[in-house]
This record gives C-alpha cells, sequence and structure tokens, in this order.
C-alpha cells in the first residue's frame, strides 16, 4: 500500500482538535459563502469564456485518459489561482523538473484565465488542470484521481484540499504572500487560520523579517525558510517576442525612437486616467505613444467603449500579426490596447516609462519587477501593498516614482519624459535591489521540492 492510494486515509482523528475545530467551522460557513459568491463568479466565467473546457475538474472527475496519466508517473500537485500565481508556479515548475526530472507536476488554476496562460505550456510532464471545490467529498475525488506525492500551495491555501493531504500524510508545503491587508486578517481570525497553518510541513519565506510575522500567525518557526522572491527572480524577456511586437508597432506607423508609456496589467478606471493623462502629455510630447495592457483582457470591449469620448484612435493587438500589413485604423493610431494574454513582460522593452496597475484605482499593485529588470524606470499609485518590502527599499533610495493621484501621474511623467539619464538611474537603482534574489527560484524549488 502506497500513500498514493485511496485506501491510505488516515481517520479525521489524525489531525490536531484545533484543525478539526477550523475545518468544522470553515465548512459550515463554505456552502453560504459560496452561494453567495457563485453569481458573481458565474458572470465571470462567462465574460471570459472557456469555462466548458474540463469543467468536471472542478468536481474532482476526471477522463478515463487523465487517469491514467496520473497512473503513470510520480506526481507533484501545484495549486495556483489566476494568471499571477500561475506564471509564478510555471517558474517553479520547472525549476523542481530540473531538480527532480523524474518528477511529473500537475499544475491547477482556478480561472478560465489562468488556465488559457498555463495550458501552452502542457507537456509530458506537466498536466494542466482545474481546481476542485475545495469540499471535502470533492477534494477526496480529486486526490484519489490525481495521487500526488506532495502538495504545493502558491499564494494561497484551500483547508480542505490541505486537511486531506495530511490525512493522507502527503507533505504539504505553501509558497505565500503576505500582504499587509492579508496579514491583518489572518491576526484577526488567528483562532481558525492559525491551526490551519501549522499543519504545514514547509513555508517558503520571501524576506527575514517575515519570519517573525509568521511565527505570530500560528506557522512553526522550525518549518519557515527564508528563500527570497521567485517573482523578483524574473526570467529575461523574449527577445525575439519583443523584436516581433517592434515590427508591430513599425506596422503603425510608430517611429523607432518615439517615446513610449507603457501601462501593465491596469484595473478599472485606471485606463481612462492613462488615456486622458497621455492627451495631455501630447501636447509636449507630440510622438508620445501609449500602449494599454489590461490586467483582464475580457474588458477590451469595455475600455474601448470608455476611452471613446477621448477621442483616441486605438489600435487592438488582437487585429495584428507579422502577416497582416494593415491595421484597421486609419493613420497611425495613438494607442494600442494589447486584448491578449501572457506577452506583458515582452512589451516592457519596448517602454520608456511604465505604469504599474492595480496601484491607483484598486489596491495591491502588481508585479513591478518584470520592468525593472528590462531597464525601465517605473512609477505607480499609493497601493502597492503585494510589493511593500521591495517598494519601500526602492522608494528610500530614489529608485522609483510612487505618486498619489492622477495630477501627480502627469506631473511625473511629464518630468522623466524629458529626463532620460533621471530614467535610466531610477531603472539602474531599482534594478540593482531586485537583483538581491536572484536565485530565489531555484531555492524556493528547493525547499518545496523537500530537498531544501
Amino acid at each position: 500500500m502506497t500513500p498514493q492510494s485511496s485506501a491510505f486515509r488516515l481517520p479525521p482523528s489524525a489531525l490536531p482538535p484545533a484543525a478539526r475545530r477550523s475545518l468544522f467551522i470553515y465548512n459550515f460557513f463554505f456552502p453560504l459563502v459560496f452561494l453567495a459568491l457563485l453569481p458573481g463568479f458565474l458572470r465571470r466565467m462567462f465574460r471570459r469564456g472557456g469555462y466548458r473546457e474540463k469543467f468536471r475538474q472542478r468536481l474532482g472527475r476526471y477522463t478515463a485518459a487523465e487517469r491514467g496519466r496520473f497512473d503513470s508517473g510520480e506526481w507533484i500537485w501545484l495549486h495556483s489561482i489566476s494568471v499571477g500565481e500561475t506564471l509564478l508556479a510555471l517558474k517553479i515548475a520547472r525549476e523542481i523538473r530540473q531538480l527532480a526530472p523524474e518528477k511529473s507536476i500537475a499544475l491547477s488554476v482556478t480561472t478560465s484565465t489562468g488556465f488559457a496562460v498555463a495550458q501552452p505550456h502542457a507537456s509530458d510532464w506537466l498536466e494542466i488542470i482545474y481546481n476542485p471545490l475545495d469540499a471535502p467529498w470533492i477534494v477526496r475525488r480529486a486526490l484519489d484521481a490525481v495521487r500526488p506525492q506532495r502538495l504545493i500551495f502558491i499564494e494561497a491555501i484551500w483547508p480542505n484540499l490541505l486537511a486531506e493531504a495530511k490525512r493522507r500524510a502527503l507533505p504539504v508545503n505553501f509558497l505565500p504572500r503576505l500582504s499587509p491587508r492579508s496579514e491583518a486578517r489572518f491576526r484577526r481570525f488567528r483562532f481558525f487560520t492559525g491551526p490551519v497553518f501549522r499543519l504545514l510541513d514547509a513555508l517558503a519565506a520571501s524576506e527575514p523579517e517575515d519570519i517573525a510575522r509568521w511565527q505570530s500567525l500560528g506557522v512553526d518557526p522550525a518549518r519557515i525558510r527564508v528563500t527570497g522572491n521567485a517573482k523578483y527572480d524574473a526570467a529575461p524577456a523574449s527577445s525575439e517576442r519583443t523584436d516581433e511586437f517592434r515590427a508591430l508597432l513599425r506596422q503603425l506607423g510608430i517611429a523607432a525612437d518615439a517615446p513610449v508609456l507603457l501601462a501593465g496589467s491596469t484595473f478599472p478606471g485606471e485606463e481612462s486616467i492613462l488615456a486622458e493623462t497621455f492627451r495631455k502629455l501630447r501636447t509636449q510630447f507630440p510622438a508620445l505613444f501609449l500602449i494599454l495592457v489590461p490586467r483582464h483582457v475580457e474588458r477590451a470591449a469595455t475600455i474601448l467603449a470608455d476611452l471613446k469620448p477621448l477621442g483616441l484612435r486605438i489600435e487592438l493587438r488582437s487585429h495584428l500579426s507579422t502577416r497582416n500589413q494593415k491595421p484597421e485604423t486609419t493613420g497611425i493610431p495613438d494607442a494600442l490596447l494589447v486584448d491578449s494574454t501572457g506577452e506583458l513582460r515582452d512589451w516592457y522593452p519596448l517602454a520608456t516609462v511604465v505604469f504599474i496597475g492595480k496601484s491607483l484605482t484598486a489596491t495591491g499593485g502588481q508585479n513591478p519587477v518584470e520592468p525593472v529588470l528590462a531597464g525601465k524606470p517605473v512609477v505607480f499609485g499609493p497601493h502597492m501593498e503585494n510589493f511593500a518590502p521591495i517598494v519601500t527599499r526602492w522608494l528610500t533610495t530614489d529608485a522609483a516614482v510612487q505618486i498619489r493621484d492622477a495630477t501627480e501621474l502627469r506631473t511625473q511623467l511629464s518630468t522623466l519624459l524629458a529626463d532620460a539619464p533621471r530614467c535610466a538611474t531610477l531603472a539602474q537603482r531599482a534594478r540593482a535591489i531586485a537583483q538581491l534574489h536572484e536565485g530565489a527560484t531555484r531555492r524556493t524549488a528547493e525547499l518545496l521540492l523537500g530537498s531544501g
């Protein structure tokens, strides 16, 4: 009998009493919360599309072919959520495969957009699946099918899946993101979250100061290792893809030396602010070109409708290819709206200045490290909570620019666009700090694999 066997399941009493109490509370409220969130979840599924593909996997049901694949190898289950977590999970998966080439990896996602990002990377050793709903009978069915030797959560823990894995004596590791907001929430409900965290076998912390923070939230300090932040250990942009995108801009008539303002992973409201700011900046910089890359590409039609009153000529990325020499707009467009996924990193090298999305009209911020590693200065709003440690270091060393509102955004962008040496200095300082996390991916993978 192996640990992957469906018969190998320790009784519920194998879990500590405090953990059983937390699970009871969680499972009592889970149906109520699920029903409350279901309408919004369904709306997003229909809007984003692709929800029919492998839908049964959300219920822990798999085809005979899928079960056959899981029966044939030694599997590690990487559990992620949406695009950001999935990109990080793919990076970790590749590193794990290098460290343990005999292992196969099941990468699970929650959203169809995350699935769309991950699916092109599927291979003979990497299976892309949907996360099962976190109900006890569903996660049991999923674990019976996947039969992993190890479970790794990326940035979020699903309590029933964690508990069922521990009942089966599986190692469970966690690569977290501890924003101030999530820390405050965990601290407030420590009586509930602490016993769940204590079930973990290992936790990969980004910064040395995170050890005390996680310990105060209930994690055994002996199980915490500082590995650095794998998100900051970013892969370089693809020069081939960037050259392709440069050719697309030439098709649009954009001069090679034209200044480019790129807004990456924007959220609702930010596109309008950026577009209006761009219009005003054009009086000072007539050749300025705007590239908008929304966090959720299914919002493209809404963004176009929001920006229509501004009278900008906007080209859609989906209408361009190296085989399409005639863009649909008449004349040279003012802006490009990138309505395709997985390309942002390779657009960054074409920017003069980069604005980081989800920092002005939403909270948390998006990853600011990729544009910095591409050698670009970054500007962001007041809400960069998800990247507070590195952002704080940048700001204290004058390596990035933070603005409070649209007025400051215009002022700072005007200054940067007129001062190339200032842009270069910002980018150089920020990159030096980000490179301190070089090698974090390997250290994280070693810990999560159990060899660190």
